[in-house]
């Protein structure tokens, strides 16, 4: 399975068609990771599954999406219910109440993807602020059996960092 991951939007129109168009044919998932600031129906979010951020005022998106493909589980939501930004430990249990492999999150606007007691966290950063770096980033996961490879890209296109991770719990 192949996902584009995405988050912090914050208002963005044409970007978020520009990267859904560039990456569509080649994913079978496309998730928002919440703070589009878009309405539940805007064009540009047509394909992704998207869940409610804390700037998200504008359109009744669920509060968490789950995505199960094979022995894959991934759980995606803002982050902001779960208080990322000081620690990743309640969406560590969310993910273990639920069975999930993998977390997809925004919210910190921090790219980053680690391996914590067998589920994989990964946030893509954010396609308009970014912090801690001054590239713009989002970010493709694919998943073979029980391996998984990350890809962030820079908003046009380009690949940023790789890294491969070991999915067995």
């Amino acid at each position: 399975m192949k996902a584009l991951i995405l988050s912090d939007s914050h208002g963005l129109t044409e970007l978020l068609e520009v990267i859904s168009k560039r990456h569509r044919e080649d994913v079978d998932l496309m998730i928002h990771c919440g703070d589009s600031e878009l309405e539940i129906d805007a064009k540009e979010l047509q394909g992704f599954h998207v869940v409610r951020g804390n700037c998200d005022f504008r359109g009744e998106f669920p509060e968490e999406f789950i995505h199960q493909e094979n022995d894959v589980k991934i759980y995606a939501t803002h982050g902001h219910l779960y208080g990322i930004k000081q620690t990743l430990q309640k969406l560590h249990y969310r993910c273990r109440e639920l069975g999930a492999t993998i977390a997809c999150f925004g919210h910190s606007h921090m790219l980053g993807a680690e391996v914590i007691d067998g589920i994989l966290f990964i946030n893509p950063g954010s396609i308009l602020l970014p912090r801690m770096r001054k590239e713009k980033t989002y970010a493709i996961i694919d998943t073979y059996g029980k391996s998984a490879k990350v890809i962030f890209y820079s908003i046009d296109g380009k690949e940023l960092l790789s890294s491969s991770f070991d999915l067995n719990q």
